[in-house]
């Protein structure tokens, strides 16, 4: 279990904890360059009795585990990531525009974790699931700080028997494969139930039992220059033309 403190960097990153669980926030640090932007959270801290200070930025720097901090670092409470054990943990389907479900399969890489949770806040999706697979990359200060705020505010899941987790979501969700060949186009895809997309590893892509698993498999088409997309971007593409108005999925 995740003991370490989550290190929040960057304005957006912190501005959504604050929104979304502004009990777990510890500290906060700041450059006088954020006074300004710091001066609402400042005032929750200090209303909370919670420690906040203005530091220089060498300080900042070893606060933050990094240079690339934005200015404002919110330390916090681990958040933990429940295992699926029932559907009735997630979001209602009324309240996921598209009825978009991300499911990541060893995304190994914290970036490419954090883009997607950004993309996936950004269109709408409520949850996500990160699968067992050993490679799967989990919460950590480089995916908080590359989800830009898009961690939290999604409802996370870990999902360690994937292939069994999507079997028992089939009759509520279309559960799609993200392949680099051989899969239909997006709007080839039946629209009569909210789309689960499964993401599979940078390397290798979906594992052969988690596609077997799905009922659909979905390729974006190209112009054969390069043979794929990262991930974090196939995942973006995907989610516009999966969520995009006009889509006709009933929930």
């Amino acid at each position: 279990m995740k003991s370490e403190p989550d290190r929040l960097c960057g304005l957006a990153a912190v501005a959504a904890a604050f929104r979304h669980r502004p009990q777990a926030v510890l500290r906060l640090f700041y450059l006088d360059s954020r006074r300004a932007e710091a001066g609402g959270f400042c005032q929750q801290m200090a209303r909370a009795r919670k420690p906040y200070r203005e530091v220089p930025a060498e300080e900042l720097a070893k606060i933050a585990g990094t240079t690339h901090h934005g200015g404002i670092v919110a330390v916090a409470t681990p958040r933990g990531v429940p295992e699926l054990v029932s559907l009735s943990q997630l979001p209602p389907l009324s309240q996921q525009p598209g009825g978009l479900l991300p499911i990541l399969d060893g995304i190994g890489n914290p970036h490419n974790l954090g883009a997607i949770a950004r993309s996936a806040a950004f269109f709408g999706c409520q949850a996500m699931l990160l699968s067992g697979d050993p490679r799967q990359a989990g919460l950590s200060d480089s995916a908080w700080r590359t989800s830009e705020g898009g961690l939290e505010a999604l409802a996370l899941f870990h999902a360690p028997g994937l292939v069994a987790v999507l079997r028992g979501i089939a009759p509520r969700y279309l559960t799609v494969a993200a392949v680099a060949r051989g899969g239909v186009a997006p709007e080839a895809l039946p629209r009569d139930r909210p789309i689960a997309l499964v993401l599979g590893n940078e390397e290798q892509g979906v594992l052969p039992a988690t596609e077997a698993a799905c009922e659909a498999r979905v390729t974006l088409p190209g112009s054969g220059a390069v043979e794929s997309l990262n991930v974090s971007v196939a995942a973006a593409v995907l989610m516009h033309a999966l969520v995009a108005p006009g889509s006709t999925t009933r929930l």
